[in-house]
């Protein structure tokens, strides 16, 4: 098969399509043919050699989610079947042609959905409802703070929110604000160079109860100005930065909770929990229609160095995604 290898880290560059052995599916595991996989900050990180594949995979293939079908499946499998359309997320591997999964980690593309699209799904709309529901304890008539609102993360909390009954409130830059207004955002919060703050101080005087931040850096001192008492910040990147200087006192005296989380490095039984909960409550939304993935662009896998070079200009509005 053919997948992206990394034998070094560095830049775009380093990214290499080669002829692979295709992956063996255990007993428990399902070997998808990938019709679709997307770009996420994880892979250019990894690309970096700044966030290694936990599971020290060889060869190197990067690609945290995919869409395809099933290309076979292993003596135990009973929920999947050869020509099943299913999607999900992985700690890599998805840069290739085929990938073998945990039959529990995988979910059935939605039926309005072409396969190809699905592979939009996976991380961000778990990722986004994962941050901002099951830990950040969002509920109907509550207010978020999404930052990065038009980010493949952003434009799915966006619309879960909306979908649980809840408000939302983004930052993000003005040319992307259009984009946000039309998925639900109830707020939009310009950023650099607007102070985005002040307006949220007016908007939402009383603060927000979830927030859910990719960014970091100084941006956290601002979430923690931001969050009402009792509020929850929930830390899912660092696109800004790991280090900064905070006031924690403001930690104590609104009690609020702040929170780090990643999919990636979790043991399988976690992410099988938060995959079939997702199953349950979440993914009927996609066939009703009140969720649908917000893609960018679409590249070939031969592509996939300019695939990366656009995410890093942060210039992208929704998912960048790899077609097989």
């Amino acid at each position: 098969m053919r997948a992206v290898v990394l034998h070094s880290h560095g830049g775009p560059e380093v990214l290499t399509i080669e002829e692979v052995a295709d992956p063996v599916p255990g007993p428990d595991e399902v070997l998808v043919q990938v019709a679709a996989t997307a770009v996420n900050r994880a892979d250019l990180l990894q690309r970096m050699g700044l966030y290694p594949d936990p599971r020290k995979a060889q060869p190197e293939i990067p690609g945290l989610e995919f869409a395809g079908t099933v290309a076979g499946v292993g003596a135990r499998v009973t929920m999947w079947r050869p020509g099943d359309r299913v999607m999900g997320i992985e700690a890599g591997g998805g840069y290739a042609e085929r990938i073998a999964v945990h039959e529990r980690q995988l979910l059935a593309v939605p039926a309005g959905i072409d396969v190809v699209d699905a592979a939009a799904i996976p991380e961000v709309f778990l990722t986004a409802w994962d941050a901002l529901v099951v830990q950040g304890g969002l509920t109907s008539g509550r207010w978020a703070l999404v930052h990065a609102g038009a980010s493949g993360v952003g434009t799915a909390a966006i619309q879960i929110a909306k979908a649980i009954g809840a408000r939302v409130a983004v930052t993000c830059s003005a040319g992307k604000a259009d984009l946000c207004r039309a998925l639900g955002a109830d707020v939009v919060l310009l950023r650099s160079p607007h102070a985005w703050l002040d307006d949220a101080r007016v908007a939402v005087p009383a603060g927000f109860d979830t927030i859910l931040d990719v960014i970091g850096g100084d941006e956290v001192d601002r979430n923690l100005q931001a969050v009402a008492q009792r509020g929850t910040i929930v830390q899912v990147g660092l696109m800004g930065g790991g280090s900064t200087k905070v006031n924690v006192g403001l930690l104590l005296t609104k009690r609020a909770h702040w929170v780090g989380t990643t999919l990636r490095t979790r043991p399988l039984e976690e992410k099988v929990a938060v995959t079939r909960r997702f199953a349950a409550e979440i993914l009927p939304l996609f066939d009703t229609g009140r969720l649908r993935p917000v893609i960018d662009r679409r590249y070939s896998l031969s592509e996939v160095a300019d695939a990366h070079r656009l995410m890093e200009t942060n210039a992208n509005a929704g998912k960048i995604l790899l077609v097989m």
